[in-house]
């Protein structure tokens, strides 16, 4: 990556705003903000500190940065005040650690600005860069699952899912619902841009690992664990017929293989023998057909959310075209 990139002026496009979610930052966060600032002179760059005990907000300030602070800990409710509190007409997102390279920038803000995308993520697998540089052991499988899970319920395949670097527009970043405490939200917006068929475009960055002295806060098992969960849930939010129905097909499949024997051996001797199979075997399908009505009604109340999703995100247009 060159490193002496020429600044790009975003004047002309609107304005631009960097958003950094920093917990314990001190040691990095002066460069990412002095890195931004050169980079993309016209743009406002955020750091909004979740609770550092090390004078992260001290020294962004210092550097330039609008500091501001965010006192329910965790990245995904920082993300929430964020965009709530933040008007722009086009936001980069960056994690405050120096892994990603701000010269990227650019690059993450023109297909938004030429309007071919609503959200950009900055990919750091295809290139390779990320498994040269991370040392963390399952790390890249974590993130491999997460994209093949995604693949398979969604399908729509990013190349890489979990990174913090990403950018969008106005009308995503106000309409985007951000319900995750931590480190889920990279997974949430992708899954909440995939299911609302908004734009999506990748670009491959050069990741880098963080300098000597700076921790990573993620935990590989237990953060992955709440990714995982985090998938599931929005799966049952966003396409409930295809669980419940899996679910349904599931249990009738289940209660035929216990039912068919009590079946032939009835009309064989015209006598129940199994009967505590033949009541497993109706409740398995009862509980399978049960299943399947929820899966339609909550089919029903999705659409219904959807056509007001999409009646709120018509209003905001038309409110930024007033």
């Amino acid at each position: 990556m060159d490193q002496t990139a020429t600044p790009f002026s975003t004047a002309s496009y609107g304005t631009v705003a960097v958003l950094i979610p920093c917990y314990n930052e001190a040691v990095t966060i002066a460069k990412v903000v002095d890195d931004f600032r050169r980079c993309l002179p016209d743009a406002v760059v955020y750091v909004y500190d979740n609770n550092s005990t090390d004078g992260t907000a001290d020294i962004a300030h210092e550097h330039g940065a609008v500091v501001r602070r965010e006192s329910r800990q965790g990245k995904g409710r920082v993300v929430r005040s964020m965009v709530r509190e933040i008007d722009a007409d086009y936001y980069v997102m960056v994690d405050g650690d120096d892994t990603y390279p701000a010269e990227s920038a650019a690059d993450l803000l023109r297909p938004l600005m030429e309007g071919e995308a609503d959200m950009v993520v900055g990919d750091r697998l295809s290139n390779g860069s990320y498994g040269d540089e991370n040392d963390r052991a399952f790390h890249g499988f974590g993130n491999n699952l997460v994209r093949w899970l995604i693949k398979r319920i969604y399908g729509f395949e990013f190349s890489d899912v979990m990174t913090g670097y990403r950018s969008f527009n106005r009308v995503f970043a106000k309409t985007m619902p951000v319900l995750s405490p931590g480190f889920e939200i990279e997974t949430e917006l992708s899954i909440h841009a995939v299911d609302k068929a908004w734009r999506i475009a990748e670009v491959p960055i050069d990741y880098r690992d963080r300098p000597e002295g700076s921790e990573s806060k993620l935990s590989t098992f237990s953060d992955g664990y709440k990714v995982l969960k985090m998938i599931m849930s929005l799966f049952k939010d966003y396409k409930p017929m295809a669980l419940f129905g899996w679910i349904a097909l599931l249990l009738v499949a289940l209660g035929l293989v216990a039912g068919v024997p009590v079946v032939v051996d009835f009309a064989r001797t015209g006598l129940v023998d199994r009967l505590p199979t033949a009541i497993l075997a109706v409740a398995l399908v009862g509980s399978g057909l049960l299943s399947l009505v929820c899966g339609l009604i909550l089919d029903t109340v999705v659409k219904g959310s959807r056509k007001q999703y999409e009646l709120q995100v018509t209003e905001v247009y038309q409110t930024l075209n007033r």
